[in-house]
């Protein structure tokens, strides 16, 4: 693994030695990984390799898995997020999450982007609520798209367009951090373009962390890329670096295709 002093960043999430357990399963081994402020992050790896349950600990969506036991220690911007006293609600709309399948809510398109800001109470009147709406649709590329037609059904708009109104509906709670957990895998080509796009938008203002199974899709929009494999994560460093000159034969072996 490259060195964590060798690689510069504003650390806007640090995690060290972390391991995950679903009962008797180890599926995190001893994760140490930094993950910088105002840029992309790509986990890349194999099928099953732990690259999605990692992710998942950044925001504690595993804490509603019975069997699953992380330890360790994951801090966001220094605070420890496995802290008692944390709530996991309030870390979730710090933490905001886009998941592989486009999942709006079976509301209108102004009620899935409003629903996050009333329940964590961040508009107190209407105009406050409008203008969160129309910022966050007008940050996922959407507002010009559906600003005629926001009480019609989010389920209604196309994949491509679902998965933006999951990103707006991110958005709205103001998170510092975007998890992106196969945010394309369900798109058709010219839906996933315009995601790309997207998130090279947004890293201007979070930090973003993606998982991918497409290697070029990591190449195309993150500046820095973690290989995980087995539930180890074997590399990370700069995604020129990873993927130009990898360090540890695994890796190698990954972009290659050799294994897979």
């Amino acid at each position: 693994m490259k060195d964590l002093d060798a690689m510069p960043v504003i650390a806007k999430i640090t995690a060290r030695n972390v391991d995950v357990f679903y009962g008797d399963n180890h599926a995190i081994k001893d994760v140490t990984v930094d993950i910088g402020d105002k840029a992309v992050t790509a986990f890349i790896g194999p099928s099953g390799c732990g690259k999605s349950t990692f992710l998942r600990c950044i925001n504690r969506m595993n804490d509603t898995i019975d069997i699953c036991k992380v330890t360790g220690e994951i801090k966001v911007e220094g605070s420890d997020i496995y802290d008692p006293d944390v709530d996991p609600v309030q870390l979730r709309a710090r933490v905001g999450m886009v998941f592989q399948k486009p999942n709006p809510f079976p509301k209108s398109i102004y009620d899935n982007i409003a629903y996050g800001p009333r329940i964590h109470g961040l508009a107190s009147t209407k105009a406050d609520l409008d203008e969160i709406v129309e910022y966050a649709l007008t940050r996922a590329a959407l507002w010009d798209e559906v600003k005629d037609r926001l009480t019609a059904p989010g389920t209604g708009l196309s994949g491509g367009q679902q998965q933006r109104l999951c990103i707006a509906r991110a958005i709205a709670t103001a998170p510092e951090v975007l998890l992106m957990d196969e945010p394309c895998s369900a798109l058709d080509p010219i839906a996933t373009a315009k995601v790309e796009e997207l998130i090279d938008e947004l890293r201007e203002n979070y930090a973003i962390v993606i998982v991918t199974h497409s290697m070029q899709q990591a190449a195309r929009i993150s500046q820095k890329t973690a290989f995980f494999h087995l539930g180890e994560l074997v590399e990370q460093g700069n995604t020129d670096d990873i993927f130009m000159s990898p360090q540890d034969e695994r890796t190698q072996n990954y972009i290659t295709g050799r294994i897979g």
